[in-house]
């Protein structure tokens, strides 16, 4: 059954606007998990412009579900994940200047260095993700350096959706779709589990969601956003739902 991660770094970015101690991130994850999320996401930037050191060790001692830590695939990075044995790391590509996370990590030009990381994690019991374009070639190299997970990145699919006016049969939004499906395909082949995130919301999520095999989505901005007007609790419980019924849909058709 498809999984929601909640990403909650915003929150944690409304609260540095002011340099204060709210909004607290971890009450965040609470209410993230009472309105059915399966888990948290956080990303541990080297910058520390959101989420700080403090809200990673509070999360881990107070979330009850899963917990996904993002990150650059860093010597301090892997050690922070080492220590505190999240559920699940992900490595991600990081810019100083990136308003947000711009593209999947490119493992082929990197395979050694992010194999001897991946190793790392996974002896202390971690379960690794990469971040990835929807190329075969980074798919087949996640799977040379040991990684348990891709998440596609849906970015290009979202920016497609908009441009075309939200609309999900548009050519340049199935060739999106279909560029995602044969990724996801690939990965399934490789034995490894197939999730996705970037740029979705409440509009583009379904298409994403009816994907064969896709185990779990991460979706932050969107969610924060809306709860600013409905609360996170009620913002998590209906992405779920779009998810789940898009899901369901997808299995009978």
């Amino acid at each position: 059954m498809i999984e929601l991660g909640v990403n909650i770094d915003h929150v944690a970015t409304l609260r540095q606007a002011r340099r204060t101690w709210e909004p607290d991130p971890a009450w965040a994850a609470v209410e993230a998990q009472l309105g059915g999320a399966d888990g948290i996401t956080v990303h541990l930037r080297e910058d520390r412009r959101h989420i700080q050191d403090d809200d990673v060790r509070k999360l881990r001692e107070l979330t009850q579900i899963k917990l996904n830590l993002e990150m650059a695939a860093t010597d301090e990075m892997v050690g922070i994940a080492c220590g505190l044995k999240p559920e699940m790391a992900m490595f991600v590509p990081e810019g100083r200047h990136e308003v947000t996370t711009e593209g999947g990590l490119d493992i082929v030009s990197q395979e050694a260095r992010l194999k001897d990381a991946v190793a790392r994690l996974a002896d202390v019991g971690i379960i690794v993700s990469v971040f990835i374009d929807a190329e075969i070639a980074q798919v087949e190299a996640a799977a040379r350096i040991g990684a348990g997970v891709c998440e596609v990145h849906t970015g290009p699919y979202a920016h497609a959706f908009h441009a075309a006016g939200r609309d999900a049969e548009s050519p340049a939004v199935l060739a999106e779709i279909a560029k995602l499906a044969r990724a996801g395909e690939a990965i399934r082949a490789l034995g490894l589990r197939f999730n996705a995130g970037h740029a979705l919301n409440y509009y583009n999520v379904q298409p994403i969601a009816r994907l064969p095999g896709i185990r779990e989505l991460h979706i932050g901005h969107s969610i924060v956003s809306r709860s600013v007007f409905t609360g996170l609790r009620e913002a998590v419980k209906e992405m779920k739902r779009l998810m789940r019924e898009a899901a369901d849909r997808g299995l009978k058709a």
